[in-house]
């Protein structure tokens, strides 16, 4: 597990990600909806998991979900309104605890240890980062 600021970004929020990319790049193309299987074929992804990946962010309102014969997915709204954080917000629970190297109740009982402005920072510049970036980079640049 890759720890990212105050974020935990596991296997489940990379996978979801990556078919996230998938579909902005069958958007630019204009298909109008991508199989799971499909998905899960082209992001090495089982499609089992694609398949859970893609329904949970139906119901988050990030991708679209049609149903029957020629059924898939589609993103629910176009790249560049959908930020990272919405995704990884699905997938990750947000750390409460502050991970300070001290221990709890040590560091900020009197003056913050050497690390504590540094993780403060890294944590705002991982949140910000989550928040700015959406899916249009995933976009083919020209």
């Amino acid at each position: 597990m890759l720890w990212i600021g105050m974020f935990r970004y596991g296997k489940q929020t990379r996978h979801a990600v990556s078919a996230m990319s998938y579909l902005v790049e069958k958007h630019a193309e204009g298909t109008a909806v991508v199989s799971s299987a499909e998905v899960g074929r082209e992001r090495n992804i089982s499609v089992a998991l694609a398949a859970k990946l893609l329904s949970q962010m139906a119901t988050a309102g990030l991708t679209i979900g049609i149903t029957g014969p020629g059924g898939g997915y589609r993103l629910a709204r176009p790249p560049g309104e959908i930020r990272l954080s919405e995704i990884v917000s699905l997938f990750e629970r947000r750390m409460d605890e502050f991970p300070c190297p001290i221990g709890e109740g040590s560091c900020g009982s009197g003056e913050p240890c050497p690390l504590h402005n540094d993780f403060i920072k890294m944590e705002e510049n991982s949140r910000q980062f989550f928040e700015e970036t959406t899916l249009d980079v995933f976009l083919k640049k020209a």
